[in-house]
């Protein structure tokens, strides 16, 4: 049974996430449908490295994909893209055995949120627009925060199947990029709804609603209080995933995954 390792870009806007769902319009039911078109067959396994939320981008989401029969992997990418819809699309696709897992074989995953500065007509599904101005430095020192192994109870939906909600984030770090705020958020795992939580209460920071005392605070407590100041998923991106013998620069200077234009 030969394993494919897909690597697909996608606008998560028109789509209730990544999962396939039977009701519902998903990123993998629609991949699923373009294997049908494209080999004739049924996709034997289809499994993401991690769920995206309603509405949540994708730079490099990673999946691997077992097919009854052998096919080229470059013939195949052609073929799944003339399938999928526009705002679907596989960057590569390589064979691996078939102990590549996707999803448990991840060493990390990488988030990035874009807060735009300023009202914009061309990105408004790729940004959470904030009108109110906002202390950057303050974010960034709150956003250093997170880095370490923290208890995420405060900032993640309720799932009794969930088990641990311990996470250790390698890295969070805001830049400026003209118009743009950018947030990239590193870890191993992240909880249900973790990243657009930490976004959040980062903007409220920014605001001046809390402050870097209170970010410790909600890591040290159970506390619904960042519940209520979710981002929106607009702005959120998963922007890589690594696995074994795979790594990014830590160093690596963050850029957006659409930009924002500075105003003349």
């Amino acid at each position: 049974m030969p394993r494919y390792k897909l690597t697909v870009e996608y606008v998560g806007t028109r789509y209730s996430g990544w999962q396939a769902q039977r009701n519902a319009r998903t990123v993998a039911g629609e991949l699923l449908e373009a294997v049908k078109v494209a080999t004739g067959g049924e996709a034997l396994e289809l499994m993401g490295s991690g769920r995206t939320d309603a509405g949540v981008h994708a730079v490099a989401q990673v999946a691997h994909l077992d097919l009854s029969g052998t096919h080229d992997p470059r013939d195949l990418r052609h073929a799944l893209n003339d399938a999928l819809p526009a705002d679907i699309h596989v960057l590569g696709i390589a064979r691996v055995d078939h102990r590549f897992h996707a999803r448990h074989g991840a060493t990390a995953r990488q988030y990035l949120y874009q807060v735009s500065r300023r009202r914009t007509a061309f990105a408004k599904p790729f940004v959470w627009w904030v009108k109110d101005p906002l202390d950057t430095d303050r974010m960034a020192i709150a956003a250093r925060l997170f880095e370490g192994r923290h208890d995420y109870r405060s900032f993640c939906d309720r799932d009794p199947a969930l088990g641990s909600t311990l996470v250790h984030v390698e890295r969070c770090r805001s830049d400026l990029n003209g118009p743009l705020l950018l947030i990239r958020v590193r870890a191993s795992h992240f909880l249900w709804r973790q990243v657009r939580r930490m976004v959040g209460v980062l903007v409220e920071v920014g605001r001046g609603t809390f402050t870097p005392e209170d970010v410790d605070a909600f890591l040290r407590s159970d506390s619904r209080e960042p519940a209520r100041f979710t981002a929106p998923p607009s702005g959120l991106f998963l922007e890589r995933v690594d696995y074994e013998g795979e790594a990014s620069d830590p160093d690596a200077p963050v850029r957006p995954a659409v930009s924002v234009r500075t105003p003349r």
